[in-house]
């Protein structure tokens, strides 16, 4: 029974608080097997934090107390930015809630194996050692990697060609909290109820500032998808923008790579409209139906792409809409 009570305490924290991230999501951004790969993510990181630790503690000979403030938080801290780093530029991560809800996932699979580790190796711990380390430094783990991931997201979207550059303030961040942690300038006590407070009031304010942005990106993204389709449907594309532009290279390509870039246009505006409508469904509490027809959709705009080759898709960039988040709605319709 203390067994059982030690590991509840130590590892229920953070995973409860990473549950109340997904549910306070309105959008639901974040899908269910995402949130679990995030956990096992950071489980394999915690494992690799592991291995090397175990080497390189004994290499270094600094001492377990000047190794955990300033090498164990750079290692660690740069595992877990490599699970948020690939994420990013696979184009996983629409706005910065979701990176908060998958960097939190990571290092709360981090802290996870890290306690079950402590677990058995201090079988004969108090209480009040399992109450700091779930509340306390789980939650540390969990928040520093968020913070990451914030920080990475935002960069990322600001970058006109985004390079594994836009980790590394985020990652200072990350390893800064994690190696004050680890000093021990506060009552362990004390700082775990400090991080208790604190962390649920960020994610409140980074969560109200991301829905507002989301609401602004699906107003007006909606607005300009619909215009240019009802353009097409209407036979009026010529009048349009995207008509005025082809006209002017339509000497460049054959007649059939024109009609192919209509079309593709044509298809991306038709699932950008579908994933703005499914993220609309979403906020007003209802699940969108799986669309048996997208499957065949994205079978057709990858055929067209091909069709149109690199040439012609470099000509087509002013109109692809190649945004970070309008690459993540695709993304999240080819994941459906």
């Amino acid at each position: 029974m203390t067994t059982l009570l030690s590991l509840a305490v130590s590892v229920l924290p953070v995973f409860l608080l990473l549950v109340a991230l997904v549910l306070i999501d309105s959008y639901k951004l974040v899908a269910l097997r995402a949130v679990l790969l995030s956990v096992a993510a950071g489980i394999g990181a915690a494992l690799v934090a592991y291995l090397v630790n175990t080497w390189l503690a004994p290499a270094l000979a600094l001492g377990p107390g000047r190794y955990s403030a300033y090498v164990a938080p750079v290692l660690e801290e740069s595992l877990k930015g490599a699970c948020v780093l690939y994420l990013l530029f696979r184009n996983r991560v629409g706005f910065v809630v979701d990176a908060a809800i998958l960097g939190f996932g990571i290092g709360t699979g981090f802290a996870f194996l890290e306690n079950l580790y402590y677990l058995r190796v201090m079988p004969d711990a108090t209480i009040w050692t399992w109450i700091v380390r779930g509340f306390g430094t789980a939650i540390m783990h969990g928040g520093a990697t968020a913070i990451l991931a914030m920080i990475a997201k935002a960069l990322y979207d600001r970058a006109p060609d985004p390079r594994p550059w836009v980790l590394l303030p985020g990652l200072a961040a990350a390893v800064a909290l994690h190696s004050l942690y680890n000093h021990f300038l506060l009552n362990p006590l004390v700082a775990t109820a400090l991080i208790v407070l604190v962390f649920p009031w960020v994610c409140i304010v980074v969560f109200q500032l991301s829905e507002q942005g989301t609401r602004e990106w699906l107003g007006t993204g909606f607005d300009i998808d619909q215009e240019l389709l009802r353009a097409m449907r209407a036979g009026q594309v010529t009048t349009t923008p995207v008509g005025e532009y082809l006209t002017t290279v339509r000497d460049r390509f054959d007649p059939e790579v024109i009609v192919d870039m209509l079309c593709l246009l044509r298809l991306r505006a038709e699932l950008a409209i579908k994933a703005k409508g499914i993220l609309m469904m979403r906020e007003a509490g209802f699940d969108a139906e799986p669309d048996p027809s997208l499957k065949a959709t994205f079978d057709e705009l990858r055929y067209l792409e091909k069709n149109i080759g690199r040439t012609g898709m470099l000509a087509l960039t002013p109109f692809l809409h190649t945004s970070t988040r309008d690459l993540w709605e695709l993304t999240m319709l080819d994941q459906a």
